[in-house]
């Protein structure tokens, strides 16, 4: 969250302050945490996020190394998608970056995680 202070030399002016957030949260709410439905951003373990289609391709090594020296140094920049379906975490998209976490040996990933239906689950394992 960034807050940003706007000071005018006029006196008929007031100061205030703006706030803004990256994840979508109105400002003061806190991460993990969603108002309005939307998709929050938590800390998972990586045994707790299941992969469906981690057998239906290889990760191209170069550039999981690639990510575990950006890991190493600046940390995740961007988390993964999951999806949650009545409690249990489904990973279809961020493979290279849960590789790089897995051979880092680091316990949890951040997420962009959003709530979803078996319906919803069903059409991304086509």
């Amino acid at each position: 969250m960034a807050n940003f202070a706007l000071r005018l030399p006029s006196t008929n002016f007031r100061s205030f302050s703006i706030s803004a957030s990256s994840n979508g949260a109105a400002p003061g709410n806190h991460i993990g945490k969603s108002q309005n439905g939307g998709p929050v951003i938590l800390e998972l373990p990586l045994d707790k996020i299941r992969r469906p289609l981690l057998r239906t391709r290889a990760n191209d090594p170069n550039k999981v190394q690639e990510l575990m020296d950006s890991i190493k140094q600046i940390g995740l920049q961007v988390p993964i998608d999951v999806l949650e379906v009545d409690g249990v975490y489904y990973g279809f998209s961020g493979c290279h970056r849960y590789e790089a976490h897995q051979r880092l040996g680091l316990p949890t990933i951040r997420c962009k995680v959003r709530r979803g239906t078996k319906e919803t689950l069903r059409h991304h394992l086509r």
